[in-house]
């Protein structure tokens, strides 16, 4: 079964340089990324198989990596906004 890719340079490929820019100079910025890719990572191991868990736990991290990456997408938007 083939997983779709949730990490933000595909989520957002339109905005790879700002996030790039952001990754290098806003701490704040890579702790979250950082954090979202773990999340992420842990998501599509669990969605293949590789561990177990119960539906709720997972739905619970995919909520939280919406949540994540809705954060990240407005400090991308914010960023644009003031260059």
């Amino acid at each position: 079964m083939s997983i779709e890719k949730h990490d933000l340079l595909h989520e957002f490929p339109d905005h790879h340089h700002t996030i790039r820019h952001l990754k290098m100079n806003d701490n704040h910025f890579a702790k979250l990324f950082n954090k979202y890719n773990d999340l992420d990572r842990e998501v599509r191991r669990i969605e293949d198989g590789v561990e177990n868990t119960t539906d709720e736990y997972l739905d619970a991290k995919k909520m939280e990596r919406v949540h994540l990456k809705d954060e990240l997408f407005g400090l991308i938007k914010k960023t644009e906004s003031t260059i």
